[in-house]
């Protein structure tokens, strides 16, 4: 690429996200006479790739490897053939971050919904009951990805009580430490010029249930109706599939946003760092334990245990997090062999222990 067909290149692809860093890392592939892209769209194995001479087609055959983590996804950069027909991707960059979650499927397999993204948006609505689990569910993949989380409260239209609407705004920030949490309603645009610069100038992705109002925000954020919105059932709060695949969009004030189709399941995927900064309050409780592999169940000096005596720990927050970390611990053991060696060492033992204490009551009686 010529200097100036790159000053070029940075110009169009910079409202992108596309900066120094990214040019160093694409520089081998410009020998080879290839260009610089960002993935605004992926369907049925061929994608939609934004570059300095617009947007076009791409196939993403040479890239579509067993692996499903490796697979082409919206928001990756990527070196696209410089003509053809059909053009194809050639590699991707390395991802600085990655959202993961794995699939339905019974081969546990992992899904990469997005990449290279700055803010996880994940948006609750306000119109059904809070279920906190499942927003500590998404804020676990959110801290996993290497993204940070944003919760944002949609229909706040709906609960017209200041002081109902507080208690809700502490349960969840109760349920999130660390992250901003934030109330927008679109209906009257409360808070999204909140919301639009807490995200402003990065990649941020849009996460939450069927019925969220996520395509609604996004019309919001983007200020035009680009996302189809659908009713949603009163009886429970669902939707519709508004969203039946993820774009990149751009942000009218600078940044983009990656919208995703609403998801019924959240499983987790290799997630313990992100369940740990979830719960961040228990690790911090457990780091003062007495034994540093105490199970927090009937151990001496145990701080998580004296937490929920005195009330500074809810009941509800530790068994969510023993939940999440139990699955992901399953999930991990499906396909690591040494973790399923460390499991199984594990049940020996409790099971030991258990036998152990029988013997010892029989033995008393």
């Amino acid at each position: 690429m010529t200097s100036s067909a790159f000053a070029d290149a940075f110009t169009a692809l910079a409202p992108y996200g596309w900066d120094e860093a990214w040019a160093d890392e694409f520089a081998p592939y410009d020998t080879e006479g290839l260009l610089p892209g960002r993935v605004v769209r992926v369907d049925r194995g061929q994608c939609d790739v934004v570059t300095a001479d617009g947007t076009v087609r791409a196939d993403t055959a040479f890239v579509t490897p067993h692996d499903p983590l490796r697979v082409v996804c919206t928001g990756d950069w990527v070196a696209l053939e410089a003509d053809g027909s059909p053009r194809y991707v050639r590699a991707y960059l390395p991802r600085r971050t990655a959202f993961v979650r794995s699939t339905s499927s019974k081969r546990s397999e992992g899904q990469i919904l997005a990449a290279n993204v700055d803010h996880a948006i994940v948006a609750v609505s306000l119109a059904v009951e809070l279920d906190l689990g499942r927003v500590e569910r998404f804020l676990a993949l959110a801290w996993e990805s290497g993204a940070q989380p944003v919760v944002v409260l949609t229909k706040a239209d709906l609960v017209p009580d200041p002081v109902a609407l507080a208690y809700l705004v502490q349960d969840v920030e109760t349920t999130a430490p660390g992250v901003t949490v934030l109330t927008v309603s679109a209906h009257d645009g409360e808070g999204l010029d909140v919301l639009a610069a807490t995200v402003g100038g990065g990649t941020s992705v849009l996460l939450g249930q069927s019925g969220a109002g996520k395509s609604t925000l996004a019309n919001a954020l983007l200020g035009v109706d680009v996302m189809d919105v659908q009713a949603t059932r009163d009886a429970d709060g669902k939707g519709r599939h508004t969203t039946t695949t993820r774009n990149l969009m751009l942000l009218p004030g600078g940044g983009a946003l990656i919208d995703t189709p609403g998801l019924r399941g959240v499983g987790l995927w290799d997630a313990e760092g992100g369940v740990g900064q979830t719960f961040a309050e228990i690790e911090s409780l457990a780091e003062r334990c007495r034994f540093h592999d105490c199970a927090h169940e009937a151990e001496p000096g145990c701080a998580v245990r004296s937490a929920l005596e005195s009330g500074e720990l809810a009941q509800r927050r530790l068994d969510s997090y023993r939940k999440l970390l139990r699955e992901n611990q399953r999930i991990v053991a499906k396909t690591d062999a040494r973790v399923r060696a460390e499991i199984r060492k594990e049940w020996k033992r409790k099971g030991a222990a258990g036998r152990a204490a029988m013997e010892f009551k029989r033995g008393g009686r």
